[in-house]
């Protein structure tokens, strides 16, 4: 059908594979599995997926490396599936632009929540209805410095250059430029930012916040340690 959610999925292991793709298509997702990066990308180009599901270890073009690619040309979500929570695979699937993970083995009931999640973040673009029914970045332009953010036209620049932010990342300046100065906890922001009601890893944020800084500048962010982050005015 048109208007159903098209998945990606990038993974090897033939049994993993076939099963997850019948439990998404069971929650009514038309899905794309692919079992080498290679051909994952040529299917990325080709069918422009409204997520990416990728395995870090997959043959020919690693998931880390695939998902560098795809971001180098879309903000479409990318969620990592990786065979341990605490490998640096996580980290470096973080780093590459992937906006969230799972861990494996998983439950399809799990991975099928956190998808929603995720699409839930970027159909809001970066806020929407949620900061508005919150009061925050309320409309109009906010200026800290050299930054700029836009928060009707969802557009951020310094010094006069325009920024190109993920969603993930347009939202967690969002939370920053609604309460300036306010120091926010990485569970306060796993809450707001990735959905997470239920807690998370907090090195999601803490890979997203690096990589927010690296593009508004290192300083703009602060670190306080033992509680969290905020936002200079």
């Amino acid at each position: 059908m048109a208007d159903q959610t098209h998945v990606l999925f990038v993974e090897d292991d033939d049994v993993i594979r076939e099963a997850t793709q019948l439990a998404l298509e069971r929650n009514g997702f038309a899905v794309t599995a692919m079992p080498d990066g290679l051909s994952g990308l040529e299917s990325f180009r080709a069918r422009q997926p409204d997520i990416a599901l990728l395995d870090v270890m997959v043959p020919g073009l690693d998931g880390v490396s695939l998902c560098r690619r795809i971001r180098d040309e879309s903000t479409v979500p990318v969620i990592m599936l990786s065979a341990r929570a605490d490998s640096i695979d996580v980290v470096l699937g973080l780093e590459a632009g992937a906006d969230d993970y799972v861990t494996k083995p998983f439950d399809g009931a799990v991975l099928v929540a956190r998808i929603r999640a995720v699409l839930r973040r970027f159909g809001h673009a970066g806020g929407g209805d949620r900061q508005d029914d919150r009061g925050a970045a309320a409309g109009g332009v906010l200026t800290f410095g050299e930054l700029e953010v836009d928060t009707d036209g969802m557009e951020v620049l310094r010094s006069g250059r325009p920024v190109a932010l993920t969603p993930t990342e347009m939202r967690l300046l969002l939370e920053f430029s609604s309460a300036p100065g306010t120091v926010l906890s990485r569970d306060k922001l796993l809450e707001r930012v990735w959905d997470y009601g239920w807690g998370g890893d907090t090195r999601v944020v803490d890979v997203h916040v690096q990589r927010l800084r690296t593009k508004i500048g290192q300083d703009r962010i602060e670190t306080v340690r033992g509680f969290g982050y905020k936002l200079k005015a």
